[in-house]
């Protein structure tokens, strides 16, 4: 393929750390900086080729939402080649939205600056929590113009034209490998190089020798217990990998068999999520209507995938040595690096426990009753003083139940979905015919809304003070229990200075204050699409240190938002919008955006 030239294209953001992989340098000074930005739009716009480059698109196939699709392919994304970077690591190097390719099917190949700037920035943000990511180098946007229906309610509008330069060690994902798929039972649809095992042996010696070679290197004269060692490795992997998902609260939002990464990285960044509101069954995909990506859901739905893959290696590995490995090592590997993480989160540092299960289930369970900010919460644990004086703990409930949701945000989150005279259809339906009820709704999903009305009427009688002092409750009894837990750390060590450090130290670095919040991208994609490139950059630079105070960024207090109260409406909610602090929990406006 060759990618689709763009008018006048213009860097939005470069992100030095990852463009250092390929050797590329921050420049010097302002005449340096200018000159790069303008190379930089240039080459990653795909409006000029590197030199040496051979663009290609990749062919794959897929099981999304639980079906399989038949074939997908790089729709939009187009492979340069490959960068062999300064520490003689290798680099494939991509540019998403670079123009038709043969699997575009009906689309155009394009991708716009509000989704390229949340791949972009969500890129470089896993990289820095320590989360084993795709990354992203440059943002580079156009006066080519595409039209898209946000929402696909029949609103559309004219977008620019956004390319994202994407870097990793390989693109080749669990889908490459369904390429070989007989005849689909279900959909009916097959891939298109059936009975081609010659293609999957070339493939398999390619992933393995390339980004497995200790593994190539033990079995070398085995290929079946070669791929055993890759399918065990490839599993605990990805269980680790969705582990670390789970402790930061991202949700993926669409995690198909093509979206999943053969060397256990976090790939395709669509309408992914972090979390604010601690809720398990947290929807971050607008277009999941089944929850079927849900942030509980995610563990086991990643194995789901492997299993696809396992069937894809088949006859390579035979699916009752590669069922047997799934069986055993992922839950295992999941439950194990999770509890660690778990562990580090709560400054657990020196003992392990058999309770720490059941006190990280009861935090989780508390943050759920009182609607506590994820992020937030962990944050602030920290500062939770094991000898505290009842006035200290007073302080300390005081900071905590303000990171919980307040009645106005309740009564936006239990919000009824469903009109009423639908939901009383429904209902009938469901008793006098069960078949037609199958294909409209699921119990799950009536229960869901029922369980929604009910909480809603609930909230209309609940006061902020009430609100209040429940949640306090809650917190304390959980505070309590963790307070026990701690003193059993500093009964089992003799200096608890020394302790108090390191556990304040590991805490600190296992609990981020800056992530990625729908809110905080939403501003910066505003800015962009007036122009205004900066608040992305502000972002990049927060982004890249999630775990301390950012220099140079001032965090404005909430009540600092009184001021200017007589300014027009609009001018007064944009004001709002600009100066929440980067680390605040999100406000009410955020709740209305939907990501599909």
């Amino acid at each position: 393929v060759r990618p689709t030239p763009l008018q006048n294209p213009r860097l939005v953001a470069m992100s030095l750390p990852a463009l250092a992989l390929l050797g590329l340098e921050a420049p010097a000074g302002e005449r340096e900086a200018a000159e790069a930005e303008a190379e930089a739009a240039l080459y990653f716009s795909g409006n000029r080729l590197l030199a040496g480059s051979e663009p290609a698109a990749h062919c794959y196939c897929g099981h999304q939402f639980g079906s399989f699709a038949g074939q997908l392919g790089d729709g939009a994304a187009m492979y340069l080649g490959e960068v062999l970077g300064p520490r003689g690591e290798r680099w494939e190097i991509q540019l998403k939205g670079a123009g038709l390719t043969p699997f575009s099917r009906q689309a155009d190949g394009r991708k716009v600056l509000r989704s390229s700037i949340r791949e972009f920035l969500c890129s470089e943000a896993m990289f820095h929590l320590g989360i084993p990511t795709t990354r992203a180098g440059t943002c580079v946007t156009s006066d080519s113009k595409v039209v898209r229906d946000i929402f696909y309610d029949g609103n559309p509008k004219s977008e620019r034209c956004t390319v994202v330069l994407r870097i990793a060690s390989t693109f080749i994902r669990f889908g490459s490998f369904e390429i070989f798929k007989p005849t689909d039972e279900y959909t009916g649809r097959k891939g298109p190089s059936v009975n081609r095992n010659d293609i999957r042996i070339q493939m398999l010696d390619y992933v393995i020798s390339t980004f497995y070679p200790e593994i190539q290197e033990a079995y070398s004269d085995n290929s079946i217990q070669r791929n055993a060692a890759f399918f065990k490795e490839i599993t605990k992997r990805t269980a680790r990998l969705v582990a670390e998902w789970q402790c930061v609260g991202f949700c993926h939002g669409v995690l198909n068999t093509d979206n999943m990464s053969i060397v256990g990285l976090t790939i395709d960044y669509g309408p992914f999520g972090f979390m604010d509101r601690y809720d398990p069954e947290h929807i971050c995909n607008g277009s999941d209507n089944t929850g079927r990506y849900a942030y509980n859901k995610q563990p086991e739905i990643c194995k789901w995938n492997l299993g696809k893959l396992a069937e894809a290696l088949v006859p390579e590995l035979p699916l009752e040595i590669s069922e047997l490995i799934l069986e055993e090592e992922y839950d295992a590997e999941f439950e194990k690096h999770y509890l660690q993480k778990m562990r580090k989160k709560l400054g657990l540092i020196q003992l392990e426990l058999e309770e720490d299960s059941k006190l990280v289930s009861e935090l989780l369970e508390t943050m759920n009753l009182t609607g506590g900010d994820f992020t937030n919460i962990f944050y602030l644990l920290s500062s939770f003083s094991v000898d505290a004086d009842p006035s200290k703990l007073e302080d300390f409930l005081e900071k905590l139940t303000s990171q919980c949701a307040s009645v106005e945000e309740l009564k936006v989150a239990f919000k009824p979905q469903m009109d009423p005279r639908q939901l009383s259809m429904m209902l009938m339906l469901a008793q006098s015919n069960p078949q037609l009820f199958a294909l409209f709704g699921t119990k799950a999903n009536i229960n869901k809304e029922l369980e929604r009305i009910e909480q809603f009427s609930k909230l209309q009688q609940l006061t902020a003070a009430d609100l209040f002092s429940r949640n306090k409750k809650h917190w304390k009894e959980w505070l309590e229990k963790y307070r026990v837990r701690l003193q059993k750390e500093i009964e089992s060590i003799s200096d608890t200075d020394a302790w108090k450090t390191d556990r304040v130290k590991v805490m600190n670095s296992n609990n981020p204050k800056y992530i990625l919040r729908n809110y905080i991208a939403q501003n910066a994609i505003e800015a962009a699409e007036n122009g205004d490139f900066s608040e992305v950059r502000n972002v990049l630079k927060l982004l890249e240190n999630p775990f301390q105070e950012a220099e140079g960024f001032r965090e404005v207090k909430e009540d600092a938002e009184e001021e200017g109260a007589t300014a027009t409406a609009a001018a007064c909610a944009q004001e709002t919008r600009s100066r929440l602090p980067y680390c605040s929990k999100p406000p009410l406006w955020a709740s209305e955006l939907c990501v599909t």
